[in-house]
Order: structure tokens, then C-alpha cells, then sequence
């Protein structure tokens, strides 16, 4: 259950016996490699020089040691650079965007996807069938580093071919745009022009479906490697592994070609990556926030179809946030057990030993720099390993009672027109996952249309296109549905719904949306009756012929019921947001356990997990007998009991 990702390229081949030796010592059973080799294993056009990676897997597997080998492709060498420069991606200011880092290139690129194809083809085709290979990763961290959208010659040539396809004619291109706004018309697919360096805001319908377009560009790029590999390396299952807080693209779409997804988790970098307040940042600053972890675990396991790995896991501080504090001891001991407890079949960490040199020489690996000594980090991945040894096998994972649906168009969506500066729609998932995570319940992540059956709660924070597959899973099912703020604002084509909002869920909610009102920060409104509490950020003015059971301080509806729907008319904050949610947990029968903000439950099969993310103990419910920690769970420390 645990792996690590190793460079054997970073280090004299008179260590690999050593390393992978020290490897299985641990508890490793995994290895990642080659992910970034590429211009070692081919340093000019068609020069193969396979010898060293021949014989780093063959130690690697004599070790014991179980395979994952990363398709070279995120770091296209200088050479290919330089013979392709249309391989080169562009900021959106039109600037090409330069060798010398990573991930330098734009999946719009026909030159791009065939040197992919070949070198993917010559990877395959040579390790496809050796038997210490067990596993593939796809390229590395689509999207990381802002590159899955770009706005060069290469990404308007296939955007005017994906709008061909699309749209047929300019007819139903200039309908589905409104481009009669602002005489925007086209007479010709060659008019369409990229939706960047505009006077004013461009055409929002046309940067939605720029989004689209990249987004169906990464599944389908993903999707030729998969079908090389599949080809030459059958029996071998396929993942990629995703990012923390990036929903640039459908990650869904992309696990639709997978086996499996992985993510890359390094809590505490996100903690200056995510959108919290000062005061939340230095509380968490040594920690993480406690749901940071657990909300990508979540979606991740979702993406995966019921499967995901952690390819990646912090063993330390990192080099790349704006501050890169140490965690706490304890911290990778937990984040680790979190990870397994969540459902994750393997955890990964990064990196086997920390790099001297180059761009990543201060982040933390399982040994010091270049050397053959643990790391704290390392101690704390090989308790892990003792105490799984002692535990034995885990139980599977099996259905929450709450579903949470999540969207990555509503991610992009309210990005091109946010119309309150402060609109986020990953933070408002993450908020009410937090709150149902404060009542000690399990979550999964659904995709929109993916099915409801058997949740006897279903919570829909945002989802601002309802496709008919959407709408029909939400009529069907029985359990209580939430759905919150701006839901159905939009049809597939960035308009206003005919009936107004929420679109295709009017009738299941009796509501109707006259009027939306941002609301700046420090101005709140009073939301009383049933719940109570405040709407920040956002508010909406709903006419209903479902139940009223909370009001805004001038009567109007802002949560209202009909049937076993819920439906909440505003952005709430934390205390408002967690009355409405108890509130639907109640009416769904769902039993909960309010935890310390700094505790978090979660429950794999029959056996039930606690971590502490506080400053004080923390006392496991009367009755339980801990077959991991004690009946205390101390600042930073996991504690696990059957039920």
C-alpha cells in the first residue's frame, strides 16, 4: 500500500541496488519512474539510449519492487524544441511561453501529438511486457502550471476545426454565440479569433467553448497514449495523476480513458494555493486544513471510478508555495493514514531522497539531500508501514450517505463571468463539504448524470448548465436534495434560461430567479425561520410556489422546500450553511456526529478512522476499542476502532 517516485537518472547507478534495497526495507512496493527522461532516453532525433533504464528496472524488480512507468512526454527535450517551435504553448497575452521548466507545450500541436505518439510507441512497445512493470502514468499534472488552456497560432487553427465540427455551419455558431451583440457576426470559420486581448470582456459563450475545446483536447490526447499502451502493454492497468485545486479540464472525461486516477497531494502547498482568510492560513500553516486532503481524496476516488492512488504525497516541506513551512511531526503519518482511509490503494510519496540541485532542491524527499539517511518524513512513512503490517488488510470502501455533485463547467463558467469578484466555485464546493465533514459523514463525489441511487442525501452546491442526464438523475432520486445558488443560471450555449433560473429544475424546485444581487465584502443580509444565519457574496430573488422555510430580512424566500427538495437562494456562511445541511441530514434520516473543527471522522467499511489536526486531545466516543492509537487521540495522531 505504499510506493515512492524515483529519478534512478538523479543518482550514480552505483546506488540503485542500495536504494532499492533501503526501498523495501521501508515497506515500498511500489516504484514511479521515468516520467521526466525523455531526453535521456532519446538526446537527438531517433539516438535510443535504453541501457540505463533497461537496468534500473531490472533492479528496481529483482528488488521485489513493483513498476509504474511515466510516459516521458510533460518535458519535450531541447532538441525537438527547437525543431518544432509549433510545438510551443502561449500565455494569454500572447507570449510563447519558454523552454528551460516544464510541461512547455500546447496539446493543440499536430506536431506535438505525433512526436507524443512516437516516443510513447517506442516506451510502450520496449516495456510493455516486462514483468516488473505493473502499471503506466500518463504524461505528469495535465494542467499544472496554468498550461491546459493557450492562446497561440497552433490553438486557433484547431479551434476553428473543433467549432467546424461543433457548430456546422456560422449560421448556428453566430446563434449560439449571440454575436449579433455588438456585431460580433461571422460570415466564415476563418473569422473566429481567439477570446484574449479584447478592448473589453469578450464574448463569454465564445471563452466557454475555448474551455471546452482545450478540455476535450486533454481527454483525447490522454486517450492516444492510452490506446498506444493498451496496444503494447496489455494486462497493465493505466492512470494519470491529477492536481490539487486545478479544474481547468473534465477530469472525468480524461479517467474515462483510465484504470484508475491518482492526484498529487501536498496539503500544505495548498494551503496558500486555496482561498482562505489570513487567520485560517497561519492556523493551518503547519497542518493543512483539515478537508484540503480528504476533498481530493474524495474526487479523486470519483474520477477513479471507485479507484485512486495517491501518486504523489508531501513527505516534508515543498519548494514551491509562497511560504513553505515544515509540518508537524506526525503530519505525514496522518496525511498518509487519511489517504488509506479514504479509500486510496496505494500511497506515493515524493520523493525518495531530495535533489541537491536543480529547481526542486529544497523540497523534502524520504532521505536528506543526497544522501542515504531518513529523512523525518522517512521515519514517519516506515511507522506507517509497521503499523499496516500489524493491522493487516483494510476493509473496502463502500457507498456515503451523502452525495456532493460536482462540475467542472460550473468551475469554468463562473470564472468567465463571475459577477461577484469573490465567486469561486471550488471554494464553495469545498465549504459545504467542509460543513457535512464538521457532522462526521462520509462524501462521494458524483459527476453530473451520474446516477443517485441509493444516497439518501444528495447536495448540489452550483451547477450552472443542468443537462438532461443531470436533470433526470435529479427528479429520480429519493433521498433529500439540496442544490444551491445559481444552479440552472445557464443553458449549453451561456444563455439565460428561457423560464429563467434555475432552468431545467424549475418545476422540481417551484422556484423562479428574478434578480441576483453580488454583495461586496463586509455586506452580509440576515437569513431567519428554520435556519438562520447570513447570505455573503451572493443572493438571489426567488419566486416560489414551494414552501418557505427561511426568509431574507425583506420576507423574500431563501430557502424554500417542495417535496424532498431544498433550495438555497444565496451564498451562506459557515453558520447558516451548517444549519441548512443538519437540516437536511435530519429529514434524510442520516446520522451525524458533530466534530471539533479540528477533528475529522471517516469510515472505510466497518472500520472507522479519527484524525486530529488541533492543539488539544481529542476523546474516541464512550465505547470504542482502538486497534490503531489509543482511546486519546493526541495533537497530529490517528486513532481507527471497528464497528
Amino acid at each position: 500500500m505504499l510506493g515512492v517516485c524515483y529519478y534512478p537518472e538523479h543518482w550514480d547507478e552505483s546506488r540503485w541496488q542500495t536504494d532499492a534495497r533501503r526501498m523495501r526495507e521501508l515497506g515500498i512496493s511500489f516504484v514511479r519512474i521515468g516520467e521526466f527522461a525523455w531526453s535521456r532516453l532519446e538526446p537527438s532525433r531517433g539516438e535510443f539510449t535504453f541501457g540505463w533504464l533497461d537496468r534500473a528496472i531490472d533492479v528496481l524488480h529483482e528488488a521485489g519492487l513493483k513498476v509504474v512507468l511515466g510516459t516521458p512526454t510533460a518535458t519535450p527535450p531541447k532538441w525537438l524544441m527547437d525543431e518544432c517551435p509549433d510545438i510551443v504553448p502561449y500565455d494569454e497575452q500572447g507570449r510563447p511561453r519558454g523552454f528551460g521548466s516544464r510541461r512547455h507545450y500546447t496539446f493543440s500541436s499536430e506536431t506535438w501529438w505525433r512526436e507524443s505518439a512516437r516516443i510513447v510507441e517506442v516506451v510502450a512497445e520496449r516495456y510493455g511486457k516486462h514483468p516488473g512493470i505493473v502499471g503506466w502514468q500518463t504524461d505528469n499534472e495535465y494542467g499544472c502550471h496554468d498550461t491546459t488552456l493557450s492562446w497561440g497560432p497552433e490553438d486557433l487553427k484547431s479551434f476553428k476545426r473543433w467549432l467546424r465540427l461543433r457548430y456546422q455551419s456560422t449560421d448556428q455558431l453566430n446563434e449560439a454565440w449571440g454575436s449579433v451583440f455588438w456585431s460580433m457576426e461571422m460570415n466564415s470559420f476563418d473569422d473566429v479569433v481567439l477570446p484574449n486581448l479584447t478592448v473589453t470582456e469578450p464574448n463569454p459563450a465564445t471563452r466557454l467553448d475555448f474551455w471546452r475545446f482545450h478540455s476535450d483536447q486533454v481527454a483525447a490526447y490522454d486517450k492516444m497514449q492510452c490506446e498506444i499502451i493498451r496496444k503494447h502493454s496489455p494486462d497493465r492497468w493505466i492512470t494519470h495523476n491529477f492536481m490539487g485545486f486545478v479544474s481547468d479540464f473534465d477530469h472525468f472525461k480524461v479517467a474515462d480513458n483510465l484504470d484508475l486516477a491518482s492526484w498529487d497531494s501536498y496539503p500544505i502547498g495548498f494551503v496558500e494555493k486555496f482561498p482562505f482568510t489570513e487567520e485560517e492560513r497561519n492556523r493551518w500553516a503547519e497542518t493543512s486544513h483539515p478537508d484540503i486532503a480528504p476533498y481530493h481524496h474524495d474526487l479523486y476516488r470519483a474520477v477513479g471510478k471507485g479507484r485512486f492512488w495517491v501518486m504523489e504525497q508531501q513527505p516534508g516541506p515543498v519548494n514551491w508555495a509562497p511560504w513553505n513551512p515544515v509540518p508537524k511531526p506526525g503530519m505525514v503519518r496522518l496525511w498518509t493514514w487519511e489517504a488509506l482511509a479514504h479509500g486510496a490503494d496505494v500511497v506515493s510519496y515524493f520523493r525518495w531522497r531530495q535533489a541537491p540541485f536543480a529547481q526542486e532542491q529544497m523540497h523534502a524527499g524520504l532521505n536528506l539531500p543526497g544522501l542515504d539517511e531518513w529523512s523525518p518524513g522517512g521515519r514517519e512513512a516506515m511507522q506507517v508501514s509497521d503499523e499496516l503490517a500489524a493491522l493487516g488488510s483494510l476493509p473496502e470502501t463502500s457507498q456515503a450517505p451523502v452525495a456532493l455533485v460536482f462540475d467542472y463547467q460550473s468551475y469554468w463558467s463562473t470564472m468567465i463571468q463571475p459577477q461577484g469578484k469573490d465567486f469561486r466555485y471550488e471554494e464553495l464546493c469545498f465549504r459545504w463539504y467542509e460543513a457535512l465533514r464538521h457532522l462526521g459523514l462520509n462524501v462521494d463525489f458524483v459527476r453530473p448524470g451520474g446516477s443517485l441511487e441509493g444516497y439518501p442525501l444528495v447536495v448540489v452546491p452550483c451547477m450552472t448548465e443542468v443537462s438532461e442526464a443531470a436533470r433526470a438523475e435529479l427528479e429520480k432520486a429519493k433521498g433529500v436534495v439540496v442544490i444551491g445558488a445559481r444552479t440552472g443560471s445557464r443553458d449549453r450555449n451561456f444563455r439565460i434560461p428561457e423560464n429563467l433560473p434555475p432552468g431545467p429544475l424549475g418545476g422540481l424546485t417551484g422556484n423562479r430567479v428574478v434578480q441576483v444581487s453580488s454583495m461586496r465584502p463586509g455586506l452580509s443580509e440576515q437569513v431567519t425561520g428554520t435556519v438562520s444565519g447570513s447570505a455573503i457574496r451572493w443572493r438571489e430573488y426567488v419566486e416560489t410556489s414551494a414552501s418557505v422555510l427561511a426568509t431574507f430580512e425583506n420576507g423574500d424566500p431563501a430557502l424554500t422546500e417542495k417535496d424532498n427538495v431544498l433550495y438555497l437562494a444565496c451564498w451562506a456562511d459557515s453558520g447558516l450553511l451548517a444549519d441548512v445541511l443538519e437540516l437536511a441530514t435530519q429529514k434524510a434520516g442520516v446520522a451525524t456526529l458533530r466534530v471539533p473543527d479540528s477533528i475529522r471522522i471517516r469510515r472505510r467499511g466497518d472500520m472507522v478512522f479519527a484524525f486530529n489536526y488541533g492543539t488539544t486531545d481529542w476523546a474516541l466516543p464512550e465505547g470504542v476499542t482502538p486497534v490503531l492509537g489509543g482511546a486519546n487521540i493526541a495533537p497530529q495522531e490517528v486513532a481507527a476502532w471497528r464497528v
